[in-house]
């Protein structure tokens, strides 16, 4: 009786709210709702509730197919833009496709094939209206590193080109599998400032490599780096004279350099006399690749590992450009239905790479389509006039595209507002160039989420004067510590990645402020209190880590004080029965609130204090 006495007398005075356990549920409903926040944030069978079969049959086709939605408003001025649009494109989209089946050590023909069945896919299953579809330098690139480890392209080309073949069949299941699951998120793992990074990285050494082409050198290292790449060019110097009278053609548009190139060739037989030209293209639309896939188990490992990299490469770069074009225009994109959309051009298509950073101002996804047809007449009948195309000009055309990837701006804006982001971004830059395409995309972005979630922030609050507020005290200078009360915040869920460091952390928050009350002859610290409101989870890890905090605490004498957990922190804290070692009465709603109990204790009289103690 006297302990309720002694709490009720404290709670009604101080009109104290306290934090409630939430009530039990099912384990399966538990699992549902996890699930569907996981995996179904939009929510997309929404638009199918209450709706009768054949308008739910409608509705699923327009999620597949996008075109089937947007489509029935398409207008004659649309078409004029996306014409226009198309036409722009497919002039660029030629003589990349071809530079770029270079850049992968491909036969040049697949780069034009690239550039037909793909965008014809993604117009009809695309959800972006601004998006060019086609090879992609990085990727490509990508392609003959990995693959480059295991064949020699210039010695096995059957072998290579079947290993192509097969990577970009394994990255068109691989994004289908994640656009169908909805783990779209996953490619959120990659940071801004480590795409800027590694983007810059790749394009260096992208035109780096096409030295060989500019210098017209006959061996050339596989190799990404740039110790290895400016290795190969120092060593065959003696050949690259004669060839580097052509570099000049790179400062003009893509295709006049194709056309002025060739005309060059054709008119003085340059290429009797060392100049490089790509040769026979034969004619004709795509042929059937199916049965040029590779499946050796020998060589499947590779194959499946260039092509998940290749994938999350062109699904990170597809909708990174597809969603800036869609917060320009106002319109949204479904990351899952994109990643459907890509996958499905690279099962279908026999070498493509998703989402080329180019805006032809276009309205629709027709103007792929439209490119699409271009591409098509081309491989009909203008293949012929490629034959004296010098690979040079290709060579120009990449190094010109690649100067674009080099965002000095963005470079300099992470420096401005987050100089830890900036150091991201260098060290991918730094990795790709002096390392490898991997290291500097992949292994950066993995690192950087670690660093979060291991080494989540702690703050010290204190109560900003004449108000019930309890802010940073490295932030808010006028901010005042409560003597006696040391008041920390969690900044983040608490998991297996950071408890150790948080005990460690809060441990050494709790010395600092004793070393301090020392020096300065406050009142001695009595209470250390927590501020969850920030800790949105918690796993059996965390909670260890809680009862070790509390034990540290109570040997020191201090008791510890908990603040507003969440719903889903407090069942597992109740359920750990850590809640009953604690005492509900040591946790409270608000900062205000703990404060106000943890005075009103301070300022009891001894034997009061110990009583209440006692009752605790």
């Amino acid at each position: 009786m006297g302990t309720a006495d002694h709490v009720d007398t404290y709670a009604g005075a101080g009109g104290t709210h306290r934090v409630e356990i939430p009530p039990p549920q099912p384990f399966s409903e538990s699992l549902k709702n996890t699930l569907k926040e996981t995996f179904f944030p939009d929510d997309p069978l929404r638009q199918f509730k209450n709706q009768p079969p054949r308008r739910r049959l409608i509705l699923g086709l327009q999620y597949v197919f996008p075109i089937i939605e947007w489509g029935r408003h398409y207008t004659l001025e649309f078409f004029k833009a996306d014409l226009i649009a198309g036409i722009t494109i497919a002039s660029l989209a030629i003589p990349q496709g071809i530079s770029y089946a270079k850049l992968a050590n491909l036969p040049p023909i697949l780069g034009l094939y690239s550039s037909f069945v793909p965008p014809l896919i993604y117009g009809v299953m695309g959800s972006s209206r601004d998006l060019a579809v086609g090879t992609v330098a990085v990727a490509s690139l990508l392609t003959a590193s990995m693959l480059g480890d295991v064949v020699d392209a210039q010695q096995d080309p059957q072998l290579y080109v079947h290993l192509a073949f097969t990577a970009t069949f394994f990255a068109g299941l691989f994004e289908t599998a994640m656009g169908i699951f909805r783990l779209g998120f996953i490619v959120d793992f990659l940071s801004h400032a480590t795409i800027v990074g590694f983007m810059a990285g790749a394009a260096t050494v992208v035109i780096l490599q096409q030295l060989k082409g500019v210098l017209g050198l006959e061996h050339f290292t596989h190799k990404t780096d740039v110790i290895d790449v400016l290795h190969s060019i120092f060593t065959q110097t003696h050949q690259s004279k004669k060839r580097a009278n052509l570099f000049w053609i790179s400062a003009m548009a893509p295709l006049t350099s194709v056309i002025l190139g060739s005309l060059l060739v054709y008119l003085t037989h340059a290429e009797k006399h060392g100049v490089q030209v790509i040769g026979h293209l034969k004619k004709g639309i795509n042929p059937a690749s199916f049965m040029d896939l590779n499946f050796d188990s020998r060589y499947l490992p590779i194959a499946i590992k260039t092509g998940i990299i290749t994938g999350i490469i062109s699904m990170a770069e597809g909708m990174a450009v597809g969603r800036s074009f869609a917060m320009f225009k106002n319109y949204h994109i479904d990351g899952n239905k994109e990643m459907i959309a890509f996958g499905m051009m690279n099962i279908v298509g026999p070498f493509s790479r998703s989402a080329v950073n180019f805006n032809a101002g276009c309205k629709t996804a027709v103007s792929n389509i439209v490119m699409a047809v271009a591409v098509m007449a081309t491989l009909l009948f203008l293949t012929p006039l490629f034959y004296y195309t010098p690979l040079v000009v290709l060579a120009a055309i990449i190094m010109a595209a690649m100067l674009g990837l080099i965002d000095y701006e963005a470079a300099m804006h992470l420096w401005h507002v987050d100089k830890f982001d900036f150091l991201v971004c260098m060290a991918a830059y730094v990795g790709v160039v002096f390392g490898s395409i991997q290291i500097g995309l992949i292994g950066l972005s993995v690192l950087r989420v670690l660093l979060f979630v291991a080494r989540p922030r702690t703050l010290v609050l204190g109560n900003l004067p004449d108000s019930k507020e309890y802010r940073n005290i490295h932030h808010y200078q006028q901010a005042q510590t409560v003597p006696g009360i040391l008041i920390l915040e969690i900044d983040a869920p608490i998991y297996f990645a950071n408890s150790n460091y948080l005990r460690e952390r809060i441990s050494r928050w709790i010395d600092e402020e004793e070393e301090r009350i020392k020096s300065c002859g406050d009142t001695g610290l009595q209470h250390v209190v927590l501020d969850m409101s920030a800790v949105g989870n918690i796993d059996t890890s965390g909670i260890s880590m809680m009862d070790e905090i509390k034990k540290i605490i109570d040997r020191r004498g201090l008791k510890l004080v908990l603040v507003n957990p969440v719903a889903e922190v407090m069942k597992k804290l109740e359920k750990s029965k850590f809640l009953e070692s604690l005492g509900m009465e040591w946790v409270f709603l608000t900062v205000e609130e703990a404060v106000r109990a943890c005075s009103y204790m301070l300022d009891c009289k001894p034997q009061d204090s110990e009583k209440y103690t006692n009752i605790v």
